[in-house]
Order: C-alpha cells, then sequence, then structure tokens
C-alpha cells in the first residue's frame, strides 16, 4: 500500500489514479497527523509527502513529519513533492533520510519508475553468496575477484541492476568503475539496448548542450550538420556518466534539469524531447567535500546517488591480484602468441605487496609491458621490477622539474630520448615503457628530430 500525504485534492487524486492504474493500493490523507496514525496502522510500503501543508512554504510541518517517521521506521521508503521555488526544501529533507523527489508539475513516467524503483529495493534483502552462486545468477564475466568486500558489491550491483535507480560509482582511479557500469547495463532489463559512456572531464561548458542534446544544423557556425545527442542514443538504454565531478557549474544546472523531468532541447530547436534512460555516474572524487565548498549542486548529488557503489582501491584486496595477473597472462598467451608464458610464485607475491596507486589499471598495465620487453616465458620479481622502475606511477616522490624550467614538449622528448637510450633503439620496447604504439613513437621522433639506428626487436 502506497500513501499520499497532500492538503491539494487535486494532487492527491491525480497521483491516486496514476498509481492505481499500475495495481497499486493507495491510502491518502490531507493532514500530518492523520498520516502518521496510518504509518503506525497500516504500515504503507512508501509514502510519497508534501512539504507544504499551510499557506506559508517553510515545509515545517512536512520536515517535522518526515522527522517523526523516520524515527518509527528508518527503512520506510519517502518521496517527496516539491516545486521548482522549493528545491533547497527538498535538499533538506533528502538530508533527513527521503529517499527521492519530484518537482510539481511532475512527470508522470518519472514518478512511477521512482516508485517502483524504491519498492522493489526495499524488498529485496541482502544474500550473501560464493562468487559461483553468483556468475549463475549474474552476468559478471568481465569484473575478475573473490575478495568478501567484491562479492558484496556485485550482490549489490546484482539488486539494483533490475531497477531504474539511479547510481553513483566512486572509487579511486583504476578500481573498475566503467566495468561495475557496465555490469549494471548487462543485467538490467535494458541490456539490449544502448550503453552509451560519455567522459565529462573532457567536454567543455561551451560544447556541453551540443554534446549531450544535440544540435540542429545552423544552430551556430560550423554547425553544418544535424547531431545526435548522447541522451538521445542513449535512449532506452544506460548512459555511463564517468568523470561527473569534473563538471563546470554552469553544465551541471543543465544536467540537473534533463535527469529531473527527463526533459531536454536540442541545441537551435525549440522543440522539447523526453528521454527515458538509466543513468549511472562515476567520480574519483569526494563529493560531499566539493558541495561543501561550493564547487558541486547539492541537489544533483542527490538526483544522481539513490544508490552510492564505492569500489575498494586494489591494496584492499591483494587476494584478488593472482586472480587478476592471471587473468591478464591468459589474455596475452593469445594477443602476443606466447602460450607458455607464466609467472613464479616469488614474483606473484612480490606483486601482493605492492602499493599500486594505480590499482587495476597500474597492474594491468604492469604486466604487459612486463610481457612485451621480457624475453622469458616465466617472469620473475627481476623482470616486474625492472618495469615497476619506469612507471610513473611507482610512488609518491617523482621528481619533476619545477615549473617554468621545461615545457611539456621538452619534457616528452627528453622521455623520448631515454626510453631509446635505456631500450638500445628497440622500437617496440621504448614505445611499451613509455605506454605509447610503435607508429605513436616514430611521430615523436619524427617531431623532435631525435637520431636513431633502429635495432631488431
Amino acid at each position: 500500500m502506497i500513501l499520499i500525504v497532500d492538503d491539494d485534492i487535486a494532487v492527491r487524486t491525480s497521483l491516486s489514479l496514476l498509481l492505481k492504474n499500475t495495481g497499486n493500493e493507495i491510502v491518502s490523507t490531507d493532514s500530518p497527523v492523520q498520516a502518521f496514525e496510518v504509518v503506525k496502522t497500516q504500515k504503507p510500503e512508501l509514502i510519497i509527502l508534501d512539504l507544504n501543508f499551510s499557506i506559508g512554504t517553510s515545509g515545517k510541518e512536512g520536515m517535522d513529519l518526515l522527522k517523526k517517521i523516520r524515527d518509527f521506521d528508518a527503512a520506510l521508503p519517502i518521496i517527496l513533492i516539491t516545486g521548482w521555488a522549493s528545491i533547497e526544501l527538498a535538499v533538506e529533507g533528502m538530508k533527513l533520510g527521503a529517499n527521492d523527489f519530484i518537482n510539481k508539475p511532475w512527470n508522470n513516467e518519472y514518478v512511477l519508475q521512482s516508485v517502483e524503483t524504491l519498492l522493489q529495493l526495499n524488498g529485496k534483502k541482502v544474500i550473501s553468496r560464493s562468487r559461483k552462486e553468483l556468475d549463475k545468477k549474474y552476468n559478471f564475466k568481465q569484473i575478475i575477484g573473490e575478495d568478501p568486500g567484491l562479492l558484496t558489491i556485485l550482490e549489490t550491483v546484482g539488486r539494483v541492476a533490475s531497477t531504474n535507480a539511479s547510481i553513483l560509482i566512486t572509487g579511486e582511479s583504476g578500481t573498475g568503475k566503467e566495468l561495475i557500469a557496465e555490469a549494471i547495463h548487462e543485467n538490467s532489463n535494458r541490456m539490449n539496448k544502448a550503453f552509451v559512456k560519455v567522459n565529462l572531464g573532457g567536454i567543455s561548458s561551451s560544447l556541453f548542450e551540443s554534446e549531450m542534446f544535440g544540435h540542429v544544423r545552423g544552430a551556430f557556425t560550423d554547425a553544418r550538420f544535424d547531431r545526435t545527442g548522447r541522451f538521445e542514443m542513449a535512449n532506452k538504454g544506460t548512459i555511463f556518466l564517468d568523470e561527473i565531478g569534473d563538471l563546470e557549474a554552469s553544465s551541471q544546472v543543465k544536467l540537473l534539469r534533463v535527469l529531473q523531468d527527463r526533459t531536454y532541447e536540442v541545441l537551435g530547436s525549440s522543440r522539447t524531447k523526453t528521454v527515458d534512460t538509466r543513468v549511472v555516474c562515476a567520480t574519483n572524487k569526494n563529493l560531499n567535500e566539493m558541495v561543501a565548498s561550493g564547487l558541486f549542486r547539492e541537489d544533483l548529488l542527490y538526483r544522481i546517488n539513490l544508490i552510492t557503489i564505492h569500489l575498494p582501491a586494489l591494496r584492499e584486496r591483494p587476494s584478488d591480484i593472482p586472480l587478476l595477473v592471471n587473468f591478464f597472462i591468459n589474455n596475452m598467451k593469445e594477443i602476443y602468441n606466447r602460450p607458455d608464458l607464466s609467472i613464479s610464485s616469488a614474483a606473484m607475491r612480490w606483486l601482493q605487496q605492492l602499493a599500486l596507486p594505480g590499482n587495476i589499471r597500474q597492474l594491468k598495465n604492469l604486466v604487459e609491458r612486463t610481457v612485451l620487453i621480457s624475453h622469458k616465458n616465466e617472469l620473475g620479481v627481476d623482470e616486474f621490477q625492472s618495469q615497476l622502475s619506469l612507471s610513473p606511477l611507482r610512488n609518491e616522490k617523482v621528481k619533476l622539474p619545477g615549473v617554468g624550467t621545461m615545457t611539456l614538449e621538452q619534457m616528452e622528448a627528453e622521455m623520448v630520448k631515454q626510453a631509446m637510450n635505456f631500450h638500445k633503439n628497440r622500437i617496440t620496447k621504448a614505445a611499451a615503457s613509455l605506454g605509447i604504439t610503435r607508429n605513436a613513437l616514430y611521430r615523436r621522433l619524427e617531431k623532435y628530430q631525435i637520431p636513431f639506428n633502429e635495432t631488431e626487436d
């Protein structure tokens, strides 16, 4: 049963009809006192609560009722109703324990999605499963690991994937946030639709609207063709907004609007479009600290993190390092046609003791670079150690020239020279140690006019 609490009969009637049409039992009331009686006696599964019950807009009565309900039942899902003018009030309500908020006038589809999502999440209990059990139930083939903390995360991913809940994935760089986002999509009802990835850190505020919402021909100088935006590409599917902590303030406002009411305008067009997409965001930044510093909108944070999934650093699950290394080695056996590749037990123990600030990404890079450079079939500590010493992430004491003493081009040219000298002009090995392709290295050698006599790899 769903309880609707609002002093406006039109609001109660509209929401009641909408939710009854999807098979929900509805009870509605216009009084906070009556509402709390219903909570105590009839135990609703979800509450839709307006914050204002008087001519004023302070929201005090609604806030008091919210606190009272939360003291009585900490887990009962609560959706607030608010207008844009009182968005700060809704944010305050989220701090007090509300699960979501909808705006007046609301989007019926969004209301239904939010209600369905919260009912599903509230009805599912966490079950501790082994990796084998999880793999039978869900598709996690790209995620390697059996650490208990990781299994708890995968169980959560499996539970929330089938809902339309907005999800925020946090964690250090290289911990696998994109893989988790893909797993959410692959285990959802949208798996046969598009999964659209967007790196928000690489989009300037001047290009944000065109990139995300598209533009029509002639919308601005150089707009010679119509462009489909990322949200339209992701319609009926999932959009993954990576590095959301890097989004500029002006773009945050524009993103909030489409997340708020699922509508947007294509740049250069006055026609409003509606979008139905699952939103998954990721960041390696502390958004709560950014909110406190005024760098990130609090209402946007509450809109994107109905569910938050935090990924542990690799150093917090060292038992998974052998599984990851063996996975990488097995892939490289095929990629580089080296079927006899293996790693010594001493090298595996040594890898498990590394800090690896770059996490899984750094580990993969280290393993691949070692495979490329070494001619041995069994990789030992010495082989890995020599490549780790070339890694920019090996520790936090990397010495860089003082600001103003060298340009970036001069630094790049010097690194290319060092790599070529160290590897005695072996192009493949020098390129691998720099983290670039052979062709990219050739271009830099030509650009900086660095003389060399190529030797056999």
